[in-house]
């Protein structure tokens, strides 16, 4: 098990900077996550979701393996290409995003509840027709559903592949503690186990389909620059180790081939980034702050091992 790891000041603004990238929005209203002082989040900080959360190496990868999954279903696919603004900005609509799921999981309720029925209204607003003919809404049940799904499994998976294994008992868990918040955005019926999140993606064999979309959106990833200069070298890395998180059958489906993924040394390079950033206390984060608004300290999350 690797130490907590307490770096040089400017070693660690330059990681806090990675954070932002990912993180904040250039422009709104900034979240202070450590108040209300005492209030407690949506998921509780004993959970597997706040140990995952933590890790920017698995929020990165988990979060383009989600998109990838998204993109892979039509209506999806199409809300996202054609009502968001990830052509115009995708680096805001990344951090827009993170910070969302950072929200989620570490805000306090009395700031959490209010943004995700900001996001639900903003969804309510979102509809149209795919390519084909067939209408959708953004906010249909069927395909909150599986955006919610694919998202739980990105960051469960990039943390079990990238930064510690997690055990059956793990997924489970997780997927779990999501429920609750997969209701406030409208999912009833938020798969509860990794068996559900598998019998999800195999019902949708026929639904899913290739596109050139998807592709589009991986160079977008590799050329964006989206970390600080000094480690933008990793960022192509984290998309094909992303891709590699992509259950077999669906990278076939959409033309992933292994060209797609990493080669063996850079599979290692992650998991050292990985198990590394899991054990780097940053201070000014969300679950560090989040960890101080409950009394608890800066590095609860970074001391204790694995979930």
């Amino acid at each position: 098990m690797l130490p907590i790891i307490r770096l040089p000041r400017s070693v660690q603004l330059s990681l806090a900077s990675t954070a932002g990238a990912l993180l904040q929005p250039p422009q709104g209203r900034q979240i202070d996550f450590s108040r209300p002082f005492g209030e407690e989040a949506l998921v509780s900080p004993d959970s597997i979701s706040w140990r995952i959360f933590k890790n920017p190496i698995a929020l990165m990868v988990g979060g383009i393996a989600a998109v990838i999954l998204e993109l892979a279903e039509p209506a999806v696919r199409t809300g996202v290409w054609q009502h968001s603004s990830f052509l115009k900005d995708p680096v805001g609509r990344l951090r827009r995003t993170g910070m969302a799921a950072m929200v989620t999981v570490y805000g306090a309720r009395s700031i959490s509840e209010p943004m995700i029925r900001g996001v639900v209204g903003m969804h309510a607003r979102v509809a149209g027709e795919t390519p084909s003919g067939e209408a959708f809404s953004a906010n249909d049940a069927r395909l909150l559903r599986w955006v919610h799904a694919t998202a739980s499994f990105g960051f469960g998976e990039a943390y079990n592949r990238y930064v510690s294994p997690l055990s059956q008992l793990d997924f489970d868990r997780l997927y779990r503690e999501g429920a609750p918040a997969a209701r406030l955005y409208g999912v009833d019926d938020a798969p509860r186990s990794a068996a559900d999140v598998h019998a999800l993606f195999d019902s949708m064999q026929g639904r899913l389909e290739s596109s050139d979309i998807v592709f589009e959106f991986l160079r977008i990833m590799r050329a964006t620059p989206v970390l600080p200069a000094p480690l933008r070298w990793l960022q192509p890395l984290l998309v094909s180790a992303a891709v590699e998180l992509i259950p077999g059958w669906i990278r076939a489906c959409l033309g992933l081939t292994a060209c797609h993924g990493l080669r063996p040394p850079q599979r290692l390079m992650v998991r050292l980034a990985g198990a590394v950033s899991d054990k780097i206390v940053i201070p000014d984060s969300p679950p560090t702050l989040a960890c101080q608004r409950l009394g608890l300290p800066k590095a609860y999350l970074f001391g204790r091992g694995s979930p």
